[in-house]
């Protein structure tokens, strides 16, 4: 039997090379089936990536680009102390440098940043973008919220306000003088209600001086003169207490008195001195003398001399308690609560001696000298007169 022939090796029979063919394409079509789907979406990816991507620009540059990139001008923008998220958004479009508030509102509130904006005047410009303005609000105008102002005891009315615009928390002290002036405005409070129902409340310089509590006290940077007012008028309220009031019964004195006599000790010595003071001015009042209290006059004319002569001591006024019998028409100063307590607590040695004459020794140290008889005082001013004519002389007083 004759055997076949073997093919030769790299030849193919035709039904080999068919079946071969066939399996490749086999493979074809399997890979093309994984691939095609991919490619599919892919394709429709960039497509749709692309889509985003255009609208994104279109609303990008529709409502959160800057207004203008050209206009790098600066603009104020002031945000009030409680204003709301709508406000603010408001007054940037009014403004022209958002382009629309609605969106801005949305956005702030989507960032969480709705709440954080804070109050102050900015400079911004229409060539920041809204996500940039809002950063600037956020971050503040660079300006601190809140400061310390301290009020001195002793000071008046006219210091505190003089204070508060060096201070720069007022621009003008016009606004605080005048609403101390009437204290129309404050008559909420029990002890200015009953000062602005007296006869002679309009005979007063300032119908609030002598209540606004000495302190330190931390307030907004941009606070009115209505704000601080009230702060201040609320401390006294707060520091008088019930006991206070029930010693004034005791003394037979209203609280405007206690408050009266206070700003008069505040004024007359230093600290360790008060009580004493006190004790002369009620020996005083008990034997219905004049009270010939030189800061009584100085608050009056102004003047800042250590000695005052017969001229300056016949100033016309209520306020003059060398003319006037007992206590003046009203504080004249912003007394320390020290001084309160000196005043409804008086030393009670020196009432029981009592002495009815004080004078200065040292107008340095502020040191003060007690007689009982008025020749005991005539003698101790004659021999510590030159002393304060010299002080004045210093200073150019006279």
């Amino acid at each position: 039997m004759a055997k076949k022939k073997k093919k030769r090796t790299g030849e193919l029979t035709e039904r080999e090379w068919h079946e071969e063919r066939r399996y490749g394409f086999f493979w074809y079509d399997w890979i093309w089936r994984i691939l095609r789907p991919l490619l599919v979406f892919a394709a429709s990816f960039v497509i749709v990536c692309g889509l985003i991507y255009t609208g994104y620009l279109k609303l990008d540059s529709m409502f959160f680009a800057p207004v203008d990139e050209q206009d790098t001008q600066l603009v104020a923008f002031e945000v009030a102390s409680g204003s709301s998220l709508s406000t603010v958004s408001r007054d940037l479009e009014e403004a022209g440098l958002i382009h629309n508030h609605t969106v801005f509102k949305y956005m702030a509130d989507f960032m969480g940043m709705g709440q954080k904006i804070q109050s102050g005047d900015y400079e911004l410009s229409r060539s920041m973008s809204a996500t940039q303005i809002l950063d600037q609000l956020v971050s503040g105008d660079g300006k601190p919220l809140t400061t310390n102002i301290t009020i001195i005891p002793g000071w008046t009315v006219e210091d505190v306000a003089n204070y508060l615009v060096e201070q720069k928390i007022l621009s003008s002290a016009e606004e605080f003088l005048s609403l101390c002036r009437t204290g129309e405005s404050y008559s909420g409070y029990y002890f200015i209600e009953d000062i602005l129902e007296e006869d002679d409340a309009s005979s007063r310089k300032y119908a609030l001086e002598g209540y606004l509590s000495p302190n330190t006290y931390e307030i907004y940077t941009n606070s009115s003169a209505d704000t601080i007012i009230k702060r201040l008028l609320s401390q006294t309220e707060a520091s008088y207490l019930l006991t206070y009031d029930e010693r004034a019964q005791e003394l037979g004195l209203t609280m405007d008195e206690v408050f009266t006599l206070a700003s008069m000790i505040e004024k007359e010595a230093k600290t360790s001195d008060f009580a004493k003071v006190s004790a002369v001015f009620h020996n005083r009042l008990k034997l219905g003398m004049t009270l010939d209290s030189d800061v009584t006059v100085k608050y009056v004319s102004g003047s800042e001399k250590m000695y005052l002569n017969s001229e300056d001591l016949s100033v016309d006024s209520p306020y003059n308690t060398y003319q006037n019998k007992g206590l003046p028409v009203g504080p004249v100063c912003n007394p320390s609560m020290d001084a309160i307590v000196a005043a409804l607590y008086p030393d009670e040695q020196y009432v029981a001696q009592k002495y009815l004459y004080f004078c200065s020794t040292d107008p340095d140290s502020g040191a003060l000298h007690f007689s009982k008889t008025l020749e005991e005082h005539q003698a101790a001013a004659a021999m510590y007169q030159p002393l304060w004519e010299e002080y004045d002389r210093e200073r150019g007083l006279q």
